[in-house]
């Protein structure tokens, strides 16, 4: 005769499962200073330690605007001007008081320093649209390699993240800097953020995980994106 066992299926006592905590995300709030004056648009600043246009402190007023109220738990900044004037606004908006790190400041472009993207093609015969390509295996006259630009770059960003587990902090810096903490925290070698804009004022926001980081945000602009 066959046997059959009901007793397959029916639950029992069991040992409750226990939930892992949540993990804690860091974030980070990547944000590009404002628009230079005239004299130094669209050229290779890097280390020229600019001011401002008119239409950049306007870009920083607006950008100081949006960052009030946001839960920060601490404001890093590069030291030179342009950084500074771009973040004074949102200081005064309630950012926490910021933590100067000169390893911040702008790549340090050497001979191509202060000359456009045409003078650079003509004087130096490198097609501008290739500049990371050019950093990255150290061929710009006298202008950091990217093993010395991310060897100054990256204690910070360990510093900033260690600091600060599970918080949302705000760094304020370059997009030659934006696109090297990208290229660190997303693996990728530093030409390949030419994919990403990194327009002024911009804010990139990174969630970094146990398991992954992830871009949350990319180059979103309060002056023209919050615009009515």
């Amino acid at each position: 005769m066959l046997k059959v066992d009901f007793s397959v299926g029916k639950s029992s006592p069991k040992t409750p499962r226990k939930i892992a905590p949540p993990v804690a995300i860091t974030r980070l709030w990547l944000i590009r200073h404002a628009e230079v004056e005239v004299r130094c648009q669209n050229t290779f600043g890097g280390r020229i330690d600019m001011n401002l246009s008119p239409r950049g402190r306007t870009q920083a007023r607006t950008l100081g605007e949006y960052l009030r109220g946001k839960p920060f738990a601490a404001t890093y900044a590069s030291p030179m001007k342009r950084v500074q004037q771009t973040l004074a606004p949102a200081l005064k908006s309630g950012l926490p008081a910021q933590t100067i790190l000169p390893g911040l400041r702008e790549v340090d472009f050497g001979d191509w320093t202060g000359y456009d993207w045409f003078e650079v093609q003509k004087k130096f015969g490198v097609h501008p649209y290739d500049w990371l390509d050019e950093i990255e295996r150290g061929a710009v006259p006298n202008g950091e390699s990217g093993m010395q630009f991310r060897a100054r770059v990256e204690p910070c960003l360990f510093e900033i993240i260690g600091r600060h587990p599970g918080g949302t902090v705000a760094v304020f810096c370059h997009g030659g800097v934006i696109r090297m903490i990208l290229a660190i925290l997303l693996d990728l070698p530093l030409p390949k953020t030419n994919s990403f804009d990194i327009e002024y004022a911009s804010v990139t926001q990174v969630a970094l995980h146990p398991h992954l980081n992830e871009i949350e945000l990319l180059n979103f602009t309060p002056w023209r994106d919050l615009a009515t």
